[in-house]
């Protein structure tokens, strides 16, 4: 059911009750993109306290990640089932309850749990939130109301590793956790207050099977990669659980294609646009996933920074993501997507090879400029590769192409830190080290520039006016 049209004479109070309720979302959205970025300069802190290598601790970043692929599926679903702001409050009380038990966790296995039940809210939050906009904003305030939604994903981004790395320095890790304490609390006495709380008719049937298979799949294959070498299990048990996800992820092939309505419709991927962007796009978010969990790790770990000091560099990924926004419509025109695509990957891939050559004699200048342009030119590429998407999908199957680009993209970026963590440990073992050595990124970073080359062959294969309907206004329109 589609979002109400409202009449674009509403009255002073619906208008601040619907300005209200936006704020509300973003205020869930500004909470979602702190966290996910909070850990990334706190890790060798959180390491020191649990007793393990800050390499081990890339399964925090991938259980949250996992999370949000596995739950982000079925949020539609329960959205129009429960109500979505049933589904928001309770996803926010979820949110919170993990941001405490982290703040409380005394073992790394506890933590690791509690970034799991943090990640099952912001699978929830994010998505319901957005669906509470889209049905609750009249037309001609949708614009602003984005804009609001936006600004949350920049500023969050930017924020988090300066908060986090000043309360790892200055104060205490466990600190970072409490951040989202209040505005949890006050997101769900105003939401209950101030957000309507409509119904969608019931959405029949849901795949559970289906939802099941993909679910245990993508979530034994991720946690299996990041356990090897981690000293929580045995290197055996994170290879059968990664063998057994494998075999998961392959059943649900034949499965997806029989079955009525499959929770992820495989048949989108024979789309030529839709293909390049998200199994092309798959391979450069793997690149660009090991970066935010390497980058911090190389300038402490490798170059001795504080954590306030890697956060005050690692937070100009973010501010080169806000400077590209305006351009890209710009540049899509002129170049087009598949120019665009390829020499862009190519550039992105060049600067996350660079930050492997950061050594002590580096200016700090240098290393900030370096992660600018990388953030800039991933910007970019992200932006065009989730515009892609919908180039050739028609309009009522732009919900389940959707659904299936989120979770592809979320496994890419949880797939990304695996290997980057699998890159530095082998490269320790190859070298006969018990320490990660600064050598030992200059491999990682260059695995990961050349895995976000790698989505050009099968971006060359577009036509060259591939979406250009997206950027282009139409003759006679």
């Amino acid at each position: 059911m589609g979002r109400p049209s409202p009449n674009p004479r509403s009255s002073p109070r619906q208008a601040a009750a619907t300005l209200i309720s936006t704020l509300i979302v973003a205020c869930a959205f500004f909470m979602e993109a702190v966290d996910a970025n909070i850990i990334v300069t706190a890790l060798p802190a959180m390491a020191r306290d649990f007793g393990s290598d800050p390499v081990s601790l890339k399964i925090t970043i991938i259980s949250y990640v996992v999370s949000l692929g596995v739950f982000i599926p079925i949020c539609g679903w329960l959205a129009d089932r429960f109500s979505a702001l049933a589904v928001f409050r309770t996803a926010i009380g979820i949110f919170v309850a993990g941001s405490l038990i982290c703040a409380a966790s005394p073992s790394l296995h506890m933590f690791t749990f509690a970034r799991f039940v943090q990640g099952v809210g912001g699978a929830l939050m994010v998505p319901v939130g957005r669906i509470i906009v889209v049905r609750a904003v009249p037309k001609h305030q949708f614009v602003r109301a984005m804009n609001y939604l936006s600004m949350a994903w920049y500023v969050g981004p930017v924020l988090a590793p300066l908060l986090g790395g000043f309360i790892a320095t200055y104060l205490h890790w466990r600190l970072m956790f409490f951040i989202n304490v209040p505005i949890g609390v006050a997101g769900v006495y105003l939401s209950g207050r101030y957000i309507a709380n409509t119904k969608e008719p019931h959405p029949g049937a849901f795949d559970w099977p289906g939802s099941l298979l993909c679910a245990f799949g993508a979530t034994f294959v991720l946690l299996g990669l990041s356990l090897v070498d981690s000293g929580i299990v045995a290197d055996s048990t994170a290879w059968e659980m990664f063998v057994a996800g494998a075999i998961l992820l392959a059943l649900y092939v034949p499965y997806a294609r029989y079955a009525k309505e499959p929770v992820l419709d495989l048949r989108f991927f024979d789309v030529p646009t839709f293909r390049a962007s998200v199994l092309g796009g798959s391979l450069f978010r793997i690149g660009c996933g090991a970066v935010p969990f390497l980058l911090p790790l190389s300038l402490q770990v490798g170059l001795g920074m504080t954590a306030f000091q890697s956060g005050l560099i690692t937070c100009g990924s973010a501010f080169g993501s806000i400077f590209m926004r305006p351009l890209t419509s710009v540049t899509l025109r002129r170049l087009g997507f598949r120019k665009v695509l390829i020499y862009n990957a190519a550039i992105s891939g060049v600067a996350t090879a660079a930050c492997g050559i950061f050594g002590s004699s580096t200016p700090t200048l240098v290393i900030w400029l370096i992660v600018l342009v990388g953030g800039f030119f991933s910007a970019l590429q992200f932006t065009s590769l989730n515009t892609l998407i919908y180039a050739d999908i028609a309009s009522p199957d732009v919900g389940r192409a959707t659904g299936l680009g989120s979770v592809v993209q979320q496994v890419s970026l949880g797939l990304g830190v695996a290997v980057g963590g699998i890159v530095l440990q082998l490269s320790r073992a190859l070298h006969g080290r018990t320490h990660i050595e600064p050598a030992d990124f200059l491999l990682a970073f260059l695995v990961a520039g050349l895995l976000s080359v790698g989505s050009i062959p099968l971006v060359r294969r577009l036509p060259p006016d591939a979406g250009d309907d997206m950027v282009h206004a139409r003759k006679g329109a």
